[in-house]
């Protein structure tokens, strides 16, 4: 992987203003925003999406679902799934003038579990993805799901993720496919967010990236996570209540 600071924070600011503009209509019927997610994070995302640096975007209160939560297709453009390491910051994160990365983040870490992203990409046509417009709309963000977090975990990146539809197998993916390591992808937002004045902050969530291809759920079913030694989450896909 590329040096960490090495992927484009202050050229693409203006994206982020636009984002924050929508955010803000988002919150007067999501609540406030409680976390983050870095997008685009292992060579597989980026390879689908044919951009190759990682993307933030705004987790909101009431789009945080515990595991085996349900949810429907037709309250979404188009629902995706992406399969994930979440973890939850312990203290605030100080801007360093070094830059982060996942070895200064560690200390600033006190729960980690596996998690599921719903996106929303609006039936976008990936051959011509634009990452202006995805960036403006909150990077495609409409939920997640977690498992309980861990508050002592084994070395993350070893970790293999295992994702089922109905118990059958639909793809995997390990803890170094995020930037390496998921504490880098930590590392790179923390350094994106320092670059328009901003800081991670006691007590969020961030969802790290994707270890495997988004999966679209064109059908009910449950599906479910599972990384080893670290956890299991779940959701239920159903098309109505």
């Amino acid at each position: 992987h590329r040096d960490l600071h090495s992927f484009p924070t202050r050229r693409s600011s203006d994206l982020y203003d636009i984002q924050d503009r929508y955010v803000a209509l988002l919150c007067r019927e999501n609540g406030d925003p409680i976390g983050y997610k870095v997008g685009l994070t292992s060579a597989t995302m980026q390879a689908f999406c044919r951009i190759d640096h990682p993307i933030g975007g705004v987790v909101l209160a009431s789009r945080v679902h515990r595991s085996e939560a349900k949810v429907r297709r037709s309250d979404f453009g188009r629902l995706g799934l992406e399969f994930e390491i979440a973890v939850r910051i312990k203290s605030d994160i100080p801007a360093a003038a070094a830059g982060h990365t996942g070895e200064t983040i560690a200390p600033h870490i006190d729960g980690v579990c596996a998690a599921i992203e719903l996106v929303d990409d609006r039936a976008a046509d990936y051959a011509s993805l634009d990452v202006r417009s995805l960036v403006a709309d909150n990077s495609w963000n409409a939920g997640i799901v977690l498992s309980g977090f861990k508050a002592a975990w084994p070395d993350l990146a070893p970790l293999r993720g295992r994702a089922t539809e109905g118990g059958n197998l639909i793809g995997e993916g390990y803890g170094r496919d995020i930037l390496g390591h998921p504490f880098n992808s930590v590392a790179w937002l923390a350094g994106q967010l320092a670059s328009r004045g901003m800081a991670l902050k006691a007590g969020q969530v961030v969802m790290t990236g994707s270890v495997m291809k988004t999966v679209f759920p064109e059908h009910d079913a449950q599906y479910r996570f599972e990384i080893e030694g670290l956890g299991v989450v779940e959701v239920q896909v159903a098309s109505a209540r």
